[in-house]
């Protein structure tokens, strides 16, 4: 089932942007955001927020990624850490298989797969340019045990 709509925090004031204009694109977003809310060691933390240029495999041009979290969090020695997170289904976080057979469905997985791959790259110099760090977190993550 796929979830979409606004979400609206119980703690606006740590939300960077716009907290009236809060929006999920899946259920796994969704639970995220909630957590992020909640958490008391999180400072600050937006959604889409953000724009990383990346060159396209595909096309070849530069675009622009939103990352889907940007967070801002107290450690427990006292520190502050900043990370920007990538949320999704965890089929999407490795390459799809070799086929025998070229199908319009494998095209546009191998498609997906490198056009990710070119905007975690870029996520991913962008933060240690900035002593960040990019994690992309899937439903494993976020979906609890047992």
């Amino acid at each position: 089932m796929s979830y979409k709509g606004y979400f609206k925090p119980r703690n606006p004031g740590k939300y960077k942007g716009d907290p009236t204009n809060i929006i999920y694109r899946s259920g796994l977003e969704l639970r995220l955001m909630k957590f992020l809310d909640e958490q008391e060691n999180i400072i600050k933390w937006g959604s889409e927020e953000l724009a990383i240029p990346y060159k396209s495999p595909i096309d070849g041009r530069y675009h622009r990624y939103f990352p889907d979290f940007y967070v801002k969090k107290l450690i427990t020695d006292g520190s502050v850490r900043e990370q920007l997170i990538e949320v999704k289904p965890s089929m999407q976080c490795r390459p799809p298989k070799k086929q025998t057979r070229v199908t319009k469905k494998y095209i546009t997985e191998v498609k997906n797969w490198g056009i990710n791959s070119a905007k975690w790259k870029a996520a991913e110099e962008y933060c240690k340019d900035r002593r960040w760090t990019f994690v992309i977190i899937t439903e494993k993550d976020l979906m609890p045990h047992g």
